[in-house]
């Protein structure tokens, strides 16, 4: 067996309507999460499910660990074969599908990565660490759904 990490998180959520959660339509999705030492992420459900715009909601999270866990581990496999990268964007895009009990689930997320290297050279390597950095990807490695990446790499001038 592989080492093993724990990680923490707390949830909080309080009524502050002195109504709790007597009507489904009323109590408030807003919550917060947050771990030792770190700044706080509000959040909410979407707005869809009476939660505020304003707040992060979980599928937001999700799309974006998958994105953020990509990434890290492309801009590792870049620093170790000697690609340069000076900037790195990713406009990514989840597909969820309600179903008629009212549940749900992910059908997909695509990563779309635009990566600048600093030479011409590096770039067709560049393309290909995806494909190894998405194996890596801890996060990608845990969900049941298609994760897939569609990179663009741009030269610095």
């Amino acid at each position: 067996m592989g080492k093993q990490h724990q990680y923490a998180v707390k949830t909080t959520w309080q009524d502050k309507s002195g109504e709790g959660t007597k009507d489904y339509r009323t109590y408030s999705r807003s919550h917060a999460i947050n771990a030792k030492g770190k700044p706080i992420i509000e959040a909410s459900s979407d707005p869809l499910f009476r939660g505020d715009k304003l707040r992060y909601n979980p599928e937001e999270l999700l799309v974006a660990s998958l994105s953020s866990c990509h990434m890290l581990w492309y801009l590792h496999l870049c620093a170790d074969a000697g690609i340069v990268v000076t900037n790195y964007e990713d406009n990514a895009t989840g597909t969820m599908e309600e179903n008629a009990s009212g549940g749900g689930q992910f059908k997909e997320v695509i990563l779309h990565p635009t990566v600048t290297v600093t030479q011409e050279s590096m770039g067709e390597k560049a393309t290909t660490l995806h494909v190894k950095a998405h194996e890596l990807c801890f996060i990608a490695n845990s969900v049941n759904f298609v994760v897939k990446c569609e990179g663009t790499i741009v030269i610095a001038e």
